[in-house]
């Protein structure tokens, strides 16, 4: 009997499995799968019954096996129609160096969406799993191959799956096994059972999926442990989209008081929650022999991706066996009592209308205040021209006082990731300007609170984004706490943008299911596929951090956490006229409206030109523009446009009659659909609302 981590990957041998449309073993052809034309061809290889798009190869004979270009494959599924949800397994292969992304093109969109991604390289086929939400939309399945520019890279397709329901449920009748995997152990695996065979003791079973000799189940046995505490754990494919409801599966368990059975969630990173634990209680109405199935159910909430894991341990070989079958899951909770997914965007708030679910304590206050775009004040970090809280604005006789914020209640037994902007603008900015506590409810009264965050970076009167990671057993409030405990221990303290998510900051992070929509930078980690025109620029958008090296003139940080990479036009070693220009990569036409929104900062006398294009085959057209001094803070932009044919979006900046002429951008954000309101118009002006 294979183990399933060999098993899982002998998908040469499938079981007769009806085809959906999408799904294709590239036996023959390609099942209607298409290549790009405007890319390399992903090519079918008849022997080894696979597509795949292989690194370029240079003809000059001296270059050897010498790549000479980047290669990227992109390969279309006929036009697919999903009405239920549904899962995408994919096996594939990454030889040497590269990249695979799956992404969903629905039809009338100019951007494609992710749903997984890999740069892993593998001396086997691996399979990956990807849910597909329920639509009424018609759509293609994307490919992108990009083998990698070592000789010999290439990038391979085996087989692509699409069958009806949820990744996370398997009855184990086909070879792929669901994409579950074992966490193999020396001594202890899951082994796939039935289907004929034998198991170990030479005991028979039946599995539940059929009720015979012949079907498959998972099982795990005792015989070979060897040391105290061994554990087989067998892990579901993760979950790629936001779910909730309730998970079933039937098990059978033998020498109860020889092994320890328990169901758990595990995140990207690492960290699990118990959903579920067998004991005698389980077990009350059963038969304890194994030879019964158990039904179980249990709540599953999965805002953020996670693993459900199957974890058998041992204490002896006598410690008997576990099977394992049907697992299936439902959006509906698996009792009508259970409360629904907390949502905590409750707690979000930009502060442009008021303050939201925020209260304030009687006595010292944090003010809604706006400063208009000006070059002597920073304004909010929303949009340059919106408002913001701030405490301690004005010096007061009195010393000692405290300004508390308080957020909405959040409940108990969930973890949360809190971001939010703060910026310290006093002459003094000591440790206590501002603290973040939280506060269980009955904590109240007692008028105790756990410190969660105590600021420690000082701003320079930039925008800083923080995370902090936090979880309580009871329901709680977040706190924003500034103090002044004299004249000369007081400053400003502003705040904006807060906003509550499900799940670890790190998770959300380096747990997004793909890399950056198409369209999408906050150069953080490069260029994002947006590439530099060289062919008519005097120079390039330089990438930077922190602020540019000409004095009076620039931003002094990113509008993206205030630490991090922006893009800029640095004046100095140009003349007046040159102009740089960023090139997004080729967008499709789109029947709707597309909203493109973006942050620029043009501070310096003497600023030039700032303009967005829109390039198609080489006729262009302006959209948007902006000359002269505008702001010393990051203000946003909006522009809404249409275009039914491929084009590409170009900004344009232009150098003015200064060497304090920088002109910098950053978090471009290009959607389908309209946009959600009207650019607000600035001005430049010396004028704010603080007083």
């Amino acid at each position: 009997m294979l183990p399933l981590y060999l098993l899982a990957l002998v998908v040469c041998v499938r079981a007769d499995e009806r085809m959906n449309p999408g799904s294709c073993h590239f036996d023959s052809d390609t099942c209607e799968f298409t290549s790009d034309p405007d890319f390399s061809s992903w090519i079918l290889h008849q022997d080894g019954h696979f597509v795949a798009v292989d690194a370029a190869v240079s003809d000059d004979q001296d270059a050897g096996d010498k790549p000479q270009r980047e290669t990227t494959g992109v390969l279309l599924s006929p036009l697919l129609e999903q009405s239920e949800w549904s899962c995408l397994r994919l096996v594939y292969q990454i030889s040497g160096s590269g990249s695979l992304e799956v992404l969903q093109r629905s039809e009338g969109k100019s951007l494609d969406r992710p749903l997984w991604s890999s740069r892993t390289p593998s001396d086997s086929w691996l399979i990956s799993s990807m849910d597909l939400q329920n639509s009424t939309e018609p759509y293609r399945v994307v490919i992108e191959g990009k083998p990698g520019q070592s000789a010999g890279s290439s990038v391979a397709i085996f087989e692509i799956h699409i069958s009806p329901g949820y990744c996370l449920e398997c009855d184990f009748e086909q070879s792929h096994l669901c994409g579950y995997n074992n966490q193999w152990n020396a001594n202890v695996n899951w082994y796939v059972g039935g289907g004929g065979s034998q198991m170990l003791h030479n005991n028979l079973l039946n599995d539940h999926t059929y009720n015979n000799k012949t079907g498959h189940f998972m099982y795990v046995d005792s015989v070979y442990t060897k040391t105290f505490q061994e554990m087989a754990k067998l892990a579901s494919p993760m979950t790629t989209e936001p779910m909730s409801g309730c998970l079933s599966f039937q098990y059978q368990r033998s020498e109860d008081r020889g092994n320890l059975f328990s169901v758990y969630v595990r995140d990207r990173l690492g960290q699990y929650q118990e959903l579920w634990r067998a004991g005698s209680e389980n077990q009350s109405e059963w038969s304890e022999t194994l030879g019964q199935w158990i039904p179980v159910q249990v709540d599953l909430r999965a805002p953020y991706s996670v693993q459900v894991v199957f974890e058998v341990a041992f204490n002896s070989p006598r410690g008997g066996r576990v099977a394992l079958d049907d697992i299936s899951f439902s959006p509906e909770f698996c009792s009508a009592d259970t409360e629904p997914t907390f949502d905590p965007s409750i707690a979000n708030c930009d502060f442009e209308s008021g303050f939201c679910r925020y209260t304030q304590d009687q006595g010292a206050e944090w003010r809604r205040v706006s400063v208009k775009p000006n070059i002597f004040r920073n304004g909010d970090h929303t949009t340059g021209a919106g408002s913001f809280l701030l405490a301690h604005s004005r010096l007061s006789p009195r010393t000692g006082y405290v300004s508390r914020l308080i957020g909405p209640t959040l409940p108990g037994n969930l973890k949360f990731c809190l971001r939010f902007y703060f910026s310290l603008r006093g002459f003094n900015q000591t440790d206590q300007a501002l603290v973040v506590y939280l506060q269980q409810q009955q904590q109240q009264q007692s008028g105790s609170q756990e410190k969660i965050w105590t600021q420690g970076e000082k701003s320079r009167g930039i925008w800083i984004s923080t995370d902090v990671t936090f979880q309580t057993s009871q329901p709680a409030k977040v706190v924003f706490v500034s103090t002044c405990g004299n004249f000369w221990d007081c400053g400003s303290v502003a705040l904006d943008d807060i906003s509550v998510s499900l799940g670890d900051c790190e998770q959300t992070e380096t747990g997004a299911l793909a890399s950056s929509l198409p369209g999408h930078c906050d150069f953080e980690a490069g260029l994002c596929g947006y590439t530099q025109d060289r062919h008519t620029d005097a120079a390039d958008w330089q990438w930077r951090r922190g602020p540019t090296p000409t004095s009076y003139t620039g931003p002094r940080g990113d509008h993206s956490t205030g630490l991090g990479y922006y893009l800029h036009l640095e004046a100095s070693p140009m003349l007046p006229g040159q102009s740089v220009r960023l090139l997004s990569r080729p967008l499709r036409g789109s029947r709707g409206r597309q909203c493109l929104t973006f942050f620029y900062h043009m501070y310096g006398s003497g600023t030039g030109r700032l303009s967005i294009h829109l390039d198609k085959s080489g006729e262009d057209a302006s959209l948007w523009e902006r000359s002269g001094e505008q702001c010393v803070a990051w203000l946003r932009a909006r522009v809404e446009y249409q275009c039914d044919s491929q084009h590409q979006l170009v900004f344009e900046a232009t150098r003015g009659s200064s060497v304090r002429s920088d002109i910098a951008i950053d978090d471009i954000v290009l959607e389908c659909g309209p946009c959600p309101e009207t650019e607000i118009q600035v001005t430049a002006g010396t004028t704010n609302e603080i007083e």
